[in-house]
């Protein structure tokens, strides 16, 4: 029998449309404010953080909830998130080259959008705990890498789409998903610069088009390549390794017994004597 990928129930949906609403908001209002707002999301970050981890336990607590899984969905998502913090440090800071990624697009298809969001944002935070890189950028990093790993649960065909159509699917997203990861965590740090001559850099109060060519600009300026290593690495490892890790993450949910439902049956009636 394959495993499945956990499904979303309504409760699911309701706390990720949450989850997800409040980041749409905490990364794009820069873009809305007046010139005079003081603008620094190292102002929000604290109140984004401290939003942010109840929010993920109530999703945890909502996939629970709809599906009946019990402590072996959560102590693999422990796991994943443990592995995924470790191959972090590998390649951070060289080009882009991330291993993390890689493994996030594989977990979140085996996963489910549900706990792929928990799990992508989860492995962030314990990175940035593991390689010191705590700051205002956190939270939004938690945020962008729980929206990488939740679309990678809702890509097609998760019972029928296997082999090679489904490797060539996944590297596909990964690399269209490298470049937005990057480009929505360009969004919050691009705000910083405002106020300077740059043509590039962001005019707190000007209209939205304008702001948001010059940030197409400042992304293809300062990050391009930066994203093109981290999409490429991501397509030669899912394209390379993908099939045996897939097949190792759908072995450890069986056994898992992923939305396995405990019934209880009456005992058979004595038949009288």
């Amino acid at each position: 029998m394959s495993a499945r990928a956990i499904r979303l129930g309504p409760r699911s949906i309701a706390a990720l449309a949450l989850i997800s609403g409040i980041g749409v908001i905490a990364f794009g209002w820069p873009l809305l404010a007046d010139a005079d707002s003081g603008l620094a999301h190292s102002a929000d970050a604290p109140w984004l953080f401290a939003a942010l981890l109840p929010l993920l336990v109530a999703v945890v607590v909502a996939t629970i909830a709809d599906t009946g899984m019990d402590a072996k969905a959560v102590a693999m998502l422990g796991v994943l998130a443990a592995v995924g913090a470790a191959l972090r440090p590998l390649g951070a800071g060289t080009a882009g080259l991330e291993p993390m990624f890689f493994l996030m697009v594989l977990s979140g298809r085996v996963l489910g959008p549900g706990f792929g969001f928990v799990l992508g944002s989860v492995t962030m935070f314990a990175s940035a705990l593991l390689t010191g890189g705590v700051g205002p950028w956190m939270p939004f990093q938690m945020l962008a890498m729980g929206w990488f790993t939740m679309g990678a649960g809702l890509l097609p065909g998760p019972d029928r789409l296997r082999g090679r159509a489904e490797l060539a699917m996944l590297g596909v997203y990964g690399a269209v998903a490298a470049f937005a990861y990057g480009t929505v965590m360009n969004l919050q740090g691009w705000t910083y610069i405002g106020g300077l001559s740059s043509g590039v850099s962001f005019h707190p109060g000007d209209p939205v088009h304008e702001n948001l060519v010059r940030f197409l600009a400042y992304c293809a300026a300062t990050s391009f390549g930066w994203d093109l290593g981290r999409a490429a690495l991501t397509v030669v490892l899912t394209l390379t390794i993908g099939a045996t890790v897939l097949k190792a993450l759908r072995r450890a949910t069986r056994r898992a017994n992923f939305e396995a439902q405990v019934t209880f049956e009456a005992p058979g009636r004595v038949p009288p004597g």
